[in-house]
């Protein structure tokens, strides 16, 4: 009973207050409701959703792009076969259920990562040159998302993910083709972005839980000065603004959020600056830079975007964030793997089909590569998902305590399983010696976790391939010297108890396992 009143608890402690009136906006260092109230955004990020990267995709070797994926897959079972899989894909990937789950464990915020290609052609494609063709299919998923979030009183950042030529050379983030002008090498490529905000701003200029607009996602580009990014920026804020005077407008740095140089002072005093980070240490020296911009310049800061670590690497982070008032949105809601809130079931079809891709084989007729692209859009709907309840935990909670919670209770006479060890931080529901990735801080990538099965804490967890009856089917392995896991065990009465364990070793060298009660 304790753990199923576990994501309701969660979303009552750490949803916000009463947002029915107004428009959230900045004020001074903070961000404020209609009411007056600070709101510290606890948000995540759609994702591969209406713009797919390489690494999610498990595509990055062979079509790492959201162009280059679309065209290989035509290539393979024709453009009318993969129209229907995109219809499919986007009607699969988030939904209203998406939004209730994520309302219930607690967030109250989406960052929805929008590709401009669903709204409008590439410029080189536009009948009439410098005319702009719309389509209304993308401003209707907008629409329709947006309607979930308002249902759930959770807020709604629009983020341009994908500019119109691509805002980076990291292709796979930006949908960038080097055969072709990107945003910054094409006056009508930035004419064109700036037309879709204010086609934006148009349509959900009086929608109150639109949170803001994220201009351009992670600009990564030789700009020298930025001059020519705060151009841009300039010329889709006044854009927005003749249409739209109640939002916030969010932008970022080059160089993956983070470079401000000639981004201050601040244009307009409904503006938030946006830091991403990743792959860094905790500290508060880590995060000083992006406090001294807001204090300098007393405008709000919020981490944009995160993740793709540990789960003691989030709470981290997290912690650190809310200690200093900075909101934060995770990245990705889902995909294959153990470190998002939900965890895309593999395909075999469907790593047949990027094997095929890369090798030719095994070959793949164009029914069987639909079959397979389908089969890996239906493991996207949040049915087929396996929620991931120790990054949620380590997303929401953690942050804020110490405080352990069973993964699970058991009783004696059951079979005590190792991977299910409570729920908490590290050193206090486990110790792990190697239990994140800081690479960009040491400049040297620790496999921080050598399993990578069922949980996303440093604990090393493999498949098990033993037919024992009371296995869940996996093991905790790879252990090193003081790593240590907790368990909930609850019993009625003091009695005497015989202890069995099962161990396997490919080791020589002599083991001590210790057991602690209480």
């Amino acid at each position: 009973m304790k753990l199923r009143l576990l994501p309701v608890l969660a979303a009552l402690l750490f949803s916000i207050t009463s947002q029915s009136q107004g428009f959230l906006h900045a004020s001074g260092k903070r961000i404020l409701n209609g009411d007056g109230q600070e709101v510290i955004l606890r948000g995540i990020g759609t994702g591969n959703w209406m713009l797919q990267e390489g690494y999610m995709m498990k595509s990055a070797d062979v079509a790492g792009t959201h162009t280059a994926f679309r065209n290989k897959l035509t290539e393979t079972i024709g453009p009318e076969l993969t129209a229907g899989f995109y219809e499919v894909w986007l009607n699969n990937h988030f939904t209203r259920a998406d939004a209730d789950s994520m309302k219930s464990w607690g967030f109250n915020s989406v960052r929805v990562a929008m590709h401009y290609k669903w709204f409008t052609l590439p410029i080189e494609d536009e009948p009439v040159a410098g005319q702009d063709t719309w389509f209304e299919e993308g401003f209707i998923r907008i629409d329709s998302l947006l309607s979930w979030c308002s249902a759930n009183e959770m807020y709604l950042i629009l983020d341009l993910h994908g500019a119109p030529g691509g805002q980076g050379k990291d292709a796979n983030i930006s949908d960038y083709d080097a055969s072709k002008l990107s945003l910054w090498e094409s006056s009508e490529n930035r004419r064109k972005t700036v037309a879709l905000w204010a086609r934006l701003a148009e349509r959900y200029a009086a929608e109150p839980w639109i949170g803001g607009y994220d201009l351009i996602n992670e600009p990564n580009w030789d700009l020298p000065g930025n001059t020519l990014l705060r151009q841009l920026y300039g010329e889709i804020t006044s854009a927005i603004r003749a249409a739209d005077t109640n939002h916030m407008i969010i932008i970022e740095g080059n160089w993956f959020a983070n470079d401000y140089t000639g981004l201050t002072p601040p244009w307009d005093d409904n503006m938030v600056y946006s830091f991403h980070k990743y792959w860094t240490f905790n500290t508060q020296q880590e995060i000083n830079w992006i406090i001294n911009l807001r204090n300098t310049w007393n405008v709000p800061v919020w981490l944009g975007e995160s993740g793709e670590n540990s789960n003691s690497w989030f709470t981290g982070l997290i912690a650190l964030c809310e200690q200093n008032g900075i909101g934060w949105s995770w990245w990705p809601v889902k995909k294959a793997g153990i470190n998002n809130v939900l965890q895309v079931p593999e395909s075999v079809e469907y790593n047949n089909l990027i094997n095929y891709w890369k090798t030719g084989n095994p070959v793949m007729t164009p029914d069987r590569a639909y079959a397979a692209v389908m089969e890996w859009a239906e493991n996207h709907r949040i049915e087929n998902c396996t929620v991931k309840r120790d990054v949620i935990d380590a997303l929401i909670r953690q942050p804020f305590t110490s405080e352990t919670l069973p993964f699970r209770i058991y009783r004696p006479g059951e079979p005590i399983h190792a991977v299910n060890y409570d729920l908490g931080r590290s050193g206090q529901a486990y110790l792990d010696q190697d239990s994140a990735n800081y690479h960009l801080s040491t400049g040297t990538h620790v496999n921080w976790n050598q399993g990578w099965m069922y949980r996303n804490d440093g604990v090393d967890i493999g498949v098990c391939n033993d037919n024992w009856t009371g296995s869940v089917g996996y093991h905790v392995g790879w252990t090193g010297d003081g790593e240590w896991l907790q368990h909930t065990l609850l019993t009625d009465s003091a009695a005497a108890y015989t202890l069995k364990l099962r161990v396997a070793s490919n080791s020589n060298s002599p083991a001590v396992i210790r057991m602690l009660i209480n």
